[in-house]
């Protein structure tokens, strides 16, 4: 993700003088406190609400009674779904997210949600804990409507409004907290649903002022919804889904919903709600455009006793991504903003290579990577990626279509990737949260759906076609003397583009230590 200063203006609580003292009788606490560690709660089980009946959904169902697909391709239609699918619940919308911003996007995905909560709508919200901080007053706040319930994945316990200070201070627990939940899913009434890479901030809708994703989703209706419904249940229910008030129970002041209210009306923006009879048309429209399919949810299991326990790591979907490889028999078309094969992994490409499939493979390059540590460890595979056979490429951060994918104008702006997809030969999608990584094959949870068909394949080709066009990112290629060539449209680099002499000099520097494990 790309790091936002915080444009909170919600009050915070008062900060206190003489940190540095303030600092050490903290690290004292935390290693006198070590072994005082956050234990897994055993809730009561809650499950998703029936499915809606109202007006909208049954003749919708009437219309394509079986699951359709409908490809969310860029940021506008993206946010334009997402609001219109919180303004179409009639009793229940479920979101489980990775990372959720007080930035414009993020403020107005909040208003509608609480618009929903305010027409009586139940609204659970499971957010990962990664980059909350700051935001504890926001979810506490939201927290207090009696229609809306948040709860926290895998928590930190000591917290602090600072991202250093909050991982220093629980690095007595940093085995468990190095497992995060990646998962982003959106489903309302249990009829309709959003999977996918997005997060809910800005760059992942093409708002940011300065550097915005090429990122993709699918909205989907149909019975497989409720298998996503049910998976939001399990993680839900895990004894590592937190409620906000037992996490934040010595959180700062400034929780009080009203104040909220009043802070988010001032800084939400306010474009005029989709009015009911315009917002059934475009249900009715998109689901006679959208694409039929056979469609499956795969994800890994949430963890239960301990996220620690070698025995808990979700590792289920990798092992999946590995099996559908061995299956490709033509071609392989792997889209993924950060690109570390494991072992396994590189086995898979590889005999699938030699089984004569031909791999291609769209990731990002030093320029366009948001993480540069993550960058750095994938620049140690590219030449045995070509050198088996790989048609690697690399998106160009001012690539020259770039204005599909972000608001203009677009002279000062970098393009980077975030989007998700495995292709298999001509019939087989999978899209979701997956990055090819160790973090999201064995650290993080992730979830998405394998859809089997050549039309939803043919068009998510169609789409991508423009994103590997040499306009948009770089051809990697052998050269003769050995080493690596970028080769675009209008020029060719015999070093990897960057943004700086620094980002060059960083990159190098990352990628000599032993972290790739951890990317």
């Amino acid at each position: 993700m790309f790091v936002l200063k915080s444009q909170r203006k919600f009050p915070k609580s008062p900060r206190t003088h003489g940190f540095t003292a303030q600092l050490a009788m903290l690290t004292l606490f935390n290693l006198l406190l070590g072994c005082t560690t956050l234990q897994p709660l055993n809730l009561p089980e809650e499950t998703a609400l029936p499915q809606a009946e109202g007006q909208l959904w049954t003749k919708l169902a009437a219309q394509r009674p079986e699951d359709w697909f409908h490809i969310l391709n860029d940021g506008q239609e993206a946010i334009e779904w997402r609001l219109r699918i919180i303004d179409s619940a009639t009793q229940a919308l479920d979101l489980q997210t990775f990372l959720w911003k007080e930035d414009p996007t993020g403020l107005r995905v909040l208003r509608h949600i609480l618009q929903a909560a305010d027409r009586d709508i139940r609204v659970r919200i499971l957010i990962d804990d990664t980059f909350t901080v700051n935001e504890d007053s926001m979810l506490a706040a939201i927290n207090q409507h009696p229609n809306i319930a948040c709860r926290i994945y895998n928590p930190f316990k000591r917290r602090y409004d600072s991202i250093v200070l909050r991982q220093f201070m629980n690095l007595g627990e940093f085995t468990r907290l190095n497992h995060r939940m990646h998962n982003k899913i959106l489903i309302v009434d249990n009829r309709a649903g959003i999977i996918g890479g997005r997060n809910l901030a800005d760059e992942y809708f093409g708002n940011h002022a300065t550097s915005n994703f090429r990122d993709m989703e699918v909205l989907t209706s149909g019975p497989a919804v409720q298998s996503i419904s049910r998976n939001f249940d399990r993680y839900w229910n895990s004894d590592w889904s937190f409620p906000v008030e037992q996490v934040l129970a010595q959180s700062p002041s400034g929780k009080d919903l009203d104040t909220f209210r009043i802070w988010l009306q001032e800084s939400a923006d306010s474009n005029p709600v989709e009015d009911p009879a315009t917002r059934n048309k475009s249900w009715y429209s998109v689901s006679k455009t959208a694409i039929p399919a056979k469609a499956a949810l795969f994800s890994d299991e949430p963890a239960r006793k301990n996220p620690a326990a070698p025995e808990e790591f979700p590792t289920q979907l990798a092992r999946q991504l590995n099996s559908w490889i061995e299956t490709a028999e033509q071609e392989l078309i792997l889209v993924s903003a950060y690109l570390i094969p494991t072992p396994e992994l590189e086995e898979a490409i590889e005999r699938a290579e030699k089984r004569g499939v031909q791999v291609r493979i769209l990731t990002n390059s030093l320029q366009s990577n948001n993480h540069t540590a993550a960058h750095s460890a994938y620049r140690h595979h590219i030449k045995r990626l070509i050198g088996h056979g790989a048609d690697l490429h690399e998106v160009r951060a001012r690539a020259k279509d770039r204005l599909l994918y972000m608001q203009s104008p677009i002279a000062d702006k970098d393009l980077g990737l975030h989007a998700k997809i495995l292709l298999i030969d001509d019939d087989l999608v999978f899209i979701g949260s997956t990055n090819l990584d160790p973090r999201s094959l064995h650290l993080n949870t992730e979830v998405g759906l394998l859809i089997q068909s050549i039309a939803f394949n043919q068009m998510l080709r169609r789409q991508l076609a423009i994103d590997f066009d040499r306009r948009n990112a770089w051809h990697l290629q052998a050269s003769p003397d050995g080493g690596i060539i970028w080769v675009g449209d209008d020029m060719i680099l015999n070093s990897q583009p960057a943004k700086s002499g620094f980002q060059l000099l960083e990159d190098w520097f990352l990628s000599i230590l032993p972290i790739e494990q951890e990317m």
